[in-house]
């Protein structure tokens, strides 16, 4: 990267240089220090709920085996086989007790465990030329998992999944805890665009500037309650720990008011008050605001909203819930995994209009992902040029020239964090500042695995 200091420097003054959306370099040093270090969704329990049910997922160049073995463990394994190196696991999602290597026939336990290995005696002297006991696919570094989320890092000194995502966690509960027995996942599916991984991630984060223009159309055929979408400005955007996202201002009411509003059931209702916090429960009743779009650093995104179904000149709603993940492909390429989410103790008939909600916005052809693409594809293509190694991108809407705040920050937000209220980029610039200080330090220190023979 030419000039680094200068480059990071700038982001964290919120005047990007343009070239970041668009640049092989970055890209080099973002696979070792960001996705190098930073905790990453694979998956999550409801995908694997059975003894030898598993998916494959990558963390960039690296794919993993998420497992659940005999015992009932969540593991994640890297898919490299121990002899030759072949992928172990060429189906994207089943259920095996074993996985055997399609090169060399060596095979492996859902756990993991070496267990077959053709000829050992004839080839190898058996366990005296080359001990299979003991040995394992490679574990992924780190594992851990919050409200059935499974994340791995590539770290072995990473920090525990809850200290990484700090207060976030507390509106990561708003999508996946709405009632004791969490969320079930539909998907993903993929596609793949050409864009930076970065522009999706830091539009989900806090863009609802975006909105009237981009999305004018959405709300110009009926498919919202709100007449005009510059109501987006009076929500709030929030930042805190590793993540940050938007709300919508609900008009007034109780919160059962305001949950039905949204096109929650009472009994989904009645859930959702017996297991989020006060805190929550204030956010929503209180000071009248419901989640929307939010992003955690580096690239898993969320969706609540509520659109009309079935039928545009009904005044009923139906709210969907989506994750998504930014997977870099290259430096102008990500592919796009998305999941459909819904409480696992929904009324069906909810979870259908609930899906068919998220298809219709949020899918693969969703009105929403066909108008924000078209954006992204446009950034990333002109990163590309030698122009934009003199443009800085002015990122630095909601402050003064001196660095304050237009608007103060909420006095009463009953959220952990910093919020604020109208439009601002405050959530792309604290993600970006995270990126700058995960480029700006040191390369991670990576150990190897010696196999040996007889060791």
């Amino acid at each position: 990267m030419r000039d680094q200091a200068s480059v990071l420097e700038d982001v964290r003054q919120g005047m990007i240089p343009a070239h970041i959306y668009n640049d092989d370099e970055i890209f080099a040093l973002e696979k070792e220090r960001v996705f190098g270090r930073a905790w990453m969704f694979l998956a999550h329990e409801s995908e694997i709920p059975h003894a030898g049910d598993y998916v494959v997922r990558r963390v960039v160049d690296d794919s993993f085996i998420v497992s659940r073995d005999e015992s009932g463990a969540v593991r994640a394994m890297f898919n490299m086989c121990l002899h030759r190196g072949m992928q172990v696991c060429r189906a994207e999602m089943g259920n095996a007790s074993h996985f055997r290597c399609p090169y060399h026939g060596w095979s492996y336990k859902n756990d993991g465990r070496l267990v077959g290995l053709p000829f050992h005696g004839e080839a190898y002297g058996g366990e005296e030329g080359f001990r299979k006991k003991g040995q394992t696919l490679l574990p992924a570094p780190s594992l851990d998992t919050y409200n059935g989320l499974i994340f791995v890092s590539l770290d072995p000194a990473a920090p525990p999944l809850r200290e990484y995502l700090g207060d976030f966690a507390f509106y990561l509960d708003f999508y996946t805890q709405q009632s004791a027995e969490g969320i079930e996942l539909v998907g993903p599916q993929r596609w793949r665009v050409k864009a930076n991984w970065k522009i999706g991630a830091e539009n989900f984060a806090g863009d609802s500037y975006h909105t009237p223009h981009t999305h004018s159309s959405v709300v110009e055929i009926g498919l919202f309650r709100e007449p005009k979408a510059s109501k987006r400005k009076e929500g709030a955007l929030y930042w805190a720990g590793r993540g940050g996202g938007t709300t919508y201002k609900l008009p007034p009411g109780t919160l059962d008011e305001r949950l039905r509003y949204v096109g929650y059931p009472d009994e989904m209702i009645a859930r959702m008050r017996a297991t989020w916090s006060d805190a929550h429960l204030a956010m929503v009743g209180d000071d009248g605001f419901m989640v929307s779009a939010a992003s955690a650093f580096p690239n898993l995104s969320l969706v609540h909203n509520w659109p009309k179904v079935e039928d545009t000149e009904s005044d009923d709603v139906t709210p969907f819930i989506s994750l998504r993940q930014w997977q870099p492909v290259s430096a102008d390429e990500t592919e796009v995994l998305s999941w459909f989410a819904v409480d696992r103790n929904a009324p069906q008939r909810f979870k259908e209009l609930s899906y068919k909600a998220y298809l219709m916005c949020f899918g693969s052809t969703g009105m929403f992902e066909q108008d924000d693409v078209e954006n992204w594809v446009s950034i990333t293509s002109t990163a590309a040029g030698s122009m934009a190694r003199r443009l800085r991108l002015n990122s630095r809407m909601g402050l003064l020239a001196d660095d304050k705040p237009v608007s103060p920050p909420l006095a009463h937000f009953s959220g952990p964090g910093v919020a604020y209220v109208g439009f601002g980029e405050y959530n792309q610039r604290a993600m970006l500042r995270h990126w700058a200080d995960a480029l700006e330090a040191p390369p991670p220190e990576e150990g190897t695995v010696d196999l040996g023979g007889t060791s």
